[in-house]
Formats: C-alpha cells, structure tokens, sequence
C-alpha cells in the first residue's frame, strides 16, 4: 500500500493511506540511509512511502520503502551538530511566519530559511504576523523590509491571526497545495493554525490519541488537512537553522538578486568579500542589493549563530 507519512515520533509513524485516507502507525523495517545525506531522522513528515499493515497488530504497518523525495527542507541537528534533520518533504511551498516585535525575527533567520528554500526550489512567501501590534513607526519598517523582499522576488502578506487579518489570503494560497509552515516560537503559527482550520479538533482526533503514547514529540512536524487536497504541515518553533551541504563558493546562488550578478564579477570564483572587480559589492555600494541582505551573506559564509 501506498501512503503519506503525517506525523513522526522517531520510532513510529502516523501514515495516511492514499487509496482510502485511513491512518496507520507504522515503525520502519530495518534500518534506511538517504544517499549522501547524514540524517537523524530517515523519514519526514510529507514523505511518500509503500507499507503493509499486519493484521496481527490492529492496523498497525511496517514501512518497507521510501520514495525519492522532490524536494525538502532541512537543518542542522539540535544534538548532533555533524547530523542534520529533515524538516519536512515534497513540498509545493512554504510560508515563514515573522513577527516584527513580541519576538522579533532576525534578518539573519529568515535569510538562511529562504537560501534553504531556494537550494531545493522551494517558493516561499513571508507572512508578517502580529500587524495589530505594529504602531505607525513599525508599520513604515515593516513596510520597508516587505520592499525589500518583493525586490528579491519573495512576496509577502500582513496578517493578524488573532483578529482574522489576512487570514482569508493566505487561505487562498494553500489552495490544493502542501505547504510548510514555519517560524520561530512565539510568532503565532498556532493561532494562525486555527484560524485557517477551526474544527481542527476533528480532524486531529486520531493524530492527537498517536501523540499521547507517551512519546515525546514535541520536535517532530505533523501535516494538517485544511480541506480535500490542501494540507499544512505545522512544524515546531525552530530556535536556530543552520545550513546544510551548501558549500561556501556557492552560497551566493542562493541569494537571487547575487545570482543574477555571478558571470559579472571579475574571477569566477569570487567570493563577495574583498576581491576587486566584485560585481556584488558594488551593487551593494549602490543599493541595488540590500544591506540586511549582504550581512546575512556574510553571516553564513562565516557560520554564525543566528538565533536571535
């Protein structure tokens, strides 16, 4: 049988059958290395899978298989930091929920999100949550880094989960699409959760009975049915994300509007930092290529925290 893996627990697996819907926790047959990739975890949540449910276990399966994924999103491991850990997979997009205040979201965050984005081909809009909070100074800046983004070609959205701001478009954006929703804690994904889907309660009853085994699994994604064919996938408040497998010389084709500048620096191999005739640093210099944006760059290159 062929299924989607809903919800993760490390050990079990919630599945949805694709011919009839029914859920079934499944655990994995044997032990699954993805090539090339050095993993905590070698299945995510969206992952596409063939089981067989045994019927001496009351419907419960064993995951035999795993599909090729299309595309993913990935950090470093919290625990091991030579591991990685697969956020979620085969995504259509992905929604980064920012707050300006109450907490704030560093440029540095949502940048290496968005070159993690754009290394698997993953379209992302940024939702600007908390709006009702925003006073008139804050509304001009967000405002401003709303400019900056759409330049970059990342369009965004206001949004008030709690008084339904919003709501309505993103709405319409998840249409027939799984889409990851993500964020740091405290931004408001929850509330936004269930503004998108009020009987939620339904609809997670049989994930929620799965959650309370006396797991823990409060690290793990779980993928929400919004309706028949559009589904999110809610991920935990993520504190750090580091870059993974994205090599230094080529961190600047992840950054569109550096991408577009490439073939225009003097050497080929030019690392936009001190080599003359660098094409991006004078963009810099001109404002054609926001500041935030190269900080975050050099950031990366240098691997530093970016948690807050």
């Amino acid at each position: 049988m062929t299924g989607i893996v809903v919800k993760s627990t490390g050990s079990w697996y919630l599945v949805r059958d694709l011919a009839t819907g029914q859920l079934h926790r499944c655990r994995l047959r044997g032990k699954f290395k993805q090539k090339g990739l050095k993993v905590n975890n070698p299945l995510a949540v969206g992952d596409q899978v063939e089981f067989t449910v045994e019927e001496q276990t009351e419907g419960a399966g064993v995951i035999h298989h795993i599909e090729p994924r299309r595309n993913y999103i990935i950090r470093r491991s919290v625990h091991k930091t030579e591991h990685a850990h697969i956020v979620a997979a085969n995504l259509d997009q992905a929604l980064l929920v920012v707050t300006l205040v109450s907490p704030a979201t560093s440029f540095g965050f949502i940048d290496r999100f968005l070159v993690t984005a754009e290394a698997y081909s993953i379209p992302v809009t940024l939702i600007f949550n908390k709006a009702d909070l925003h006073d008139e100074d804050l509304t001009d800046y967000q405002q401003q880094i709303q400019k900056m983004y759409k330049r970059t070609g990342y369009p965004s959205l206001l949004a008030a989960a709690r008084t339904g701001e919003g709501v309505a478009e993103i709405d319409a954006l998840l249409d027939g699409k799984v889409t990851l929703l993500s964020g740091h804690s405290g931004v408001g994904k929850s509330t936004l959760i269930n503004a998108l889907v009020p009987d939620l309660d339904l609809k997670t009853a049989e994930i929620s009975e799965f959650s309370d085994k006396g797991v823990h699994t409060t690290t793990f994604a779980e993928m929400l049915e919004v309706r028949p064919g559009t589904y999110i996938i809610d991920t935990p408040g993520i504190k750090e994300l580091g870059l993974v497998d994205i090599p230094p010389a080529q961190l600047g084709h992840f950054f569109p509007e550096m991408r577009a500048l490439l073939n225009q620096c003097r050497y080929h191999n030019c690392t936009h930092v001190h080599e003359p005739g660098c094409a991006v640093r004078e963009a810099v210099e001109k404002g054609k290529i926001a500041l935030p944006r190269y900080d975050s760059y050099l950031s990366m290159l240098n691997e530093e925290d970016n948690r807050h």
